[in-house]
C-alpha cells in the first residue's frame, strides 16, 4: 500500500484512513475550487504559443523573447508563464545542435586483486629548450599501487601508447579479459592505434569523464608525488636519456622502498607479490608482545595488521554512503 501512496503523491497515514471509512476507500481529493485570477485564457494561451513558435521567436528563449515583446509593447504573459505553457505542450524541448552535453559517470571498477585494473596518464617534464617538453607516459596498478610502466618519450600520441602497452602485456603476461585499463579523454589516450592494439590484446578500455580529474585520481596523486619527491630535479631535464634514468630511479623507490599510507604501510610490491601478509603478522606479533609487557602504555588495542581491502575506482553512490559510514 506504500506504493500505491508513493504514486498517488498521497501519505500512507492518508490512504490507511480512507480505506477505513465506510465508502471503501474512494479518492477523497477535490482540488482547488476556485480558477486563480491569473491564469490565461484558452485565447491568451493559443496566442502565446503562436507568438513563442512563429519564424522570428521559435528559435530564441522566452527569456529572450517577452523582452524583445516587451521593447514592441506588447505583453502577454511572464517568462515563467511562457516556459510552463511550453512544458504543457511539450515545446520545451533542446534542438539536437543545441543540446546540453552530459556525461556519463564511468562504471565502477573494484580491484581485489593484481593486474585487474590498471590507469595511466601522461604528464609533462620540462626540458632545457624553452617551451618544449618530455613526455612521461606512466601506468600504475590501483590495487597495489605498483608503477607498471613509467616511459619517457619526445612526443605524445597513441603509437607510443599502443607500444607500451604491448610491452605491458608481454612482461606482465595478462590474458585477454583479465584487465581493465583506465584512462583520461586525451587524443594519445582514445587514437585508433591504441585502440585497435587494446582490442587485440584483450584489454577492456574506461574512460573518464571531460575535464574530470577525480575520475583518475590514483595517476594524479602519483603525479604529485613524484614531482614533490625530495630530489625531483629543480633545473630541466636535458635529455630524454636523462629523464629517463631520474624516472627509473624514481620507480624502484616507489615500488620497493616506499611505504604508501593506503596499503597499511607497506611497500606496492609487498601487495602485489603477496608478501604483506606475513609482514604484517610480524608486525601484529611484535604489537602484541609489546603490549604485554608493558601494558600501561597501551589504552587501546594494537594497530590494525590486517590487510588493505580491495580498492574501487569510481565508486557508485551507495557504496561511497557505505564507505564513508565505516
Amino acid at each position: 500500500m506504500s506504493r500505491c501512496a508513493q504514486v498517488a503523491g498521497l501519505s500512507l497515514r492518508t490512504l490507511e484512513r480512507w480505506r477505513r471509512q465506510e465508502d471503501g476507500g474512494d479518492d477523497q481529493r477535490h482540488g482547488p475550487k476556485t480558477v486563480p485570477g491569473n491564469k490565461l485564457s484558452d485565447h491568451e494561451e493559443h496566442r502565446l504559443l503562436r507568438v513563442l513558435t512563429s519564424p522570428e521567436y521559435r528559435d530564441l528563449s522566452p527569456r529572450q523573447v517577452i523582452p524583445d515583446l516587451a521593447e514592441k509593447g506588447t505583453y502577454i504573459a511572464s517568462e515563467a508563464t511562457a516556459y510552463r505553457v511550453l512544458h504543457k505542450h511539450q515545446l520545451q524541448t533542446h534542438r539536437e545542435n543545441t543540446r546540453p552535453r552530459t556525461s556519463k559517470k564511468p562504471d565502477e571498477l573494484v580491484a581485489s586483486g593484481p593486474n585487474q585494473v590498471y590507469c595511466w596518464d601522461i604528464t609533462y617534464l620540462k626540458s632545457s629548450l624553452l617551451g618544449s617538453f618530455f613526455y612521461l607516459y606512466l601506468v600504475t596498478d590501483i590495487f597495489s599501487r605498483r608503477i607498471v610502466a613509467a616511459h619517457v618519450y619526445e612526443a605524445e600520441n597513441d603509437e607510443h601508447a599502443a607500444d607500451l602497452f604491448a610491452e605491458v602485456q608481454e612482461r606482465e603476461q595478462l590474458v585477454p579479459g583479465q584487465t581493465t585499463l583506465h584512462s583520461d579523454n586525451g587524443s594519445a589516450m582514445k587514437g585508433s592505434t591504441l585502440k585497435a592494439t587494446l582490442e587485440r590484446l584483450g584489454v577492456l578500455a574506461s574512460y573518464s569523464r571531460p575535464s574530470v580529474s577525480d575520475d583518475n585520481p590514483y595517476v594524479e596523486s602519483l603525479f604529485g608525488t613524484l614531482k614533490t619527491r625530495v630530489g625531483y630535479p629543480k633545473k630541466p631535464f636535458t635529455s630524454k636519456e636523462d629523464a629517463q634514468q631520474w624516472v627509473d630511479g624514481f620507480v624502484y623507490w616507489y615500488n620497493e622502498e616506499h611505504r604508501h599510507s593506503a596499503l597499511n604501510w607497506v611497500t606496492p610490491m609487498a601487495r602485489h607479490t603477496g608478501s604483506e601478509r606475513e609482514l604484517l603478522r610480524l608486525r601484529e606479533h611484535t604489537y602484541r608482545k609489546a603490549r604485554q609487557r608493558r601494558p600501561e602504555r597501551w589504552s587501546r588495542g594494537i594497530r590494525n595488521c590486517q590487510p588493505a581491502p580491495a580498492v574501487t575506482l569510481n565508486p557508485a553512490q551507495k557504496n561511497k554512503e557505505v564507505m564513508t559510514a565505516a
